[in-house]
This record gives C-alpha cells, structure tokens and sequence, in this order.
C-alpha cells in the first residue's frame, strides 16, 4: 500500500509541474503565437494553430491526471484499516451446547428456585 502511495505522490508531482509548464507556455487567444517561437517558427512543428490545440489537450490530461491523484491519495489517506485479532480471531468463539449438557442444566434450575436469596437462572429452551 505505501508504494502506491508513493507512486500516486510521484504522479501527482509530475502532473502539477506539467500543467504548471504548459500553462506558463500557452499564450492568451490575443497574443501572437509566433512571438515565443520565433517568426514562423510555431507553423513547422505543430501547424498553424496545432500549437494551441497540443497544448490545451495536454493541460487538459496532466489536470485530470492531477485530479485523479490527489482524490486518490485522499480516500487512501482516509482509510484506516481494522485492527488483527491474530491467528485465532476467525476461531469460533465456544462450541454449541449438547442435549446432554442442559439435562443438569434443567436440573438445577428448580433447586436455585427454592433458595430466595440466589438469583434465577435463566430458561434453557429443549
């Protein structure tokens, strides 16, 4: 579990210094797209207006992508898990009581009615 917290931490690092890259790339819709590259020089590599599209679709992963992880981290960073009872938890706890064993049971029960100062025992069901 903690490596892919680790992992998730990682990613999510990655994804915020991306977006924050790509953001600080991308220009406003008025601004001139050549300016930053050089004159002419944005057309070759991803075309005209390629450029804004490459990089609004790629902001737009690396946020999701952020998004994602940080949801992630907080549900794991939530989950607390229950505590061990160890090798013998899951053993059941006694065995079921026998016919045999309520006979004495029943047997008893009158006599602890005849002494006032003794509580009741409780009815045991045949």
């Amino acid at each position: 579990m903690a490596i892919f917290k680790t992992l998730l931490v990682v990613l999510q690092v990655l994804s915020a210094l991306g977006v924050i890259g790509l953001v600080l790339i991308q220009h406003g819709k008025g601004a001139d797209v050549g300016a930053a590259f050089g004159s002419g020089a944005s057309g070759s590599l991803f075309g005209a207006t390629g450029s804004a599209n490459f990089l609004s679709r790629t902001t737009a992963v690396l946020a999701t992508l952020f998004f994602v992880c940080t949801l992630a981290l907080t549900l794991l960073g939530n989950y607390k898990p229950a505590a061990s009872l160890g090798v013998m938890g899951a053993a059941p706890a006694s065995a079921p009581a026998t016919a045999g064993a309520s006979a004495p049971a029943a047997a008893a029960a009158p006599a602890a009615a005849a002494d006032a100062s003794a509580p009741a025992a409780p009815a045991v069901p045949k």
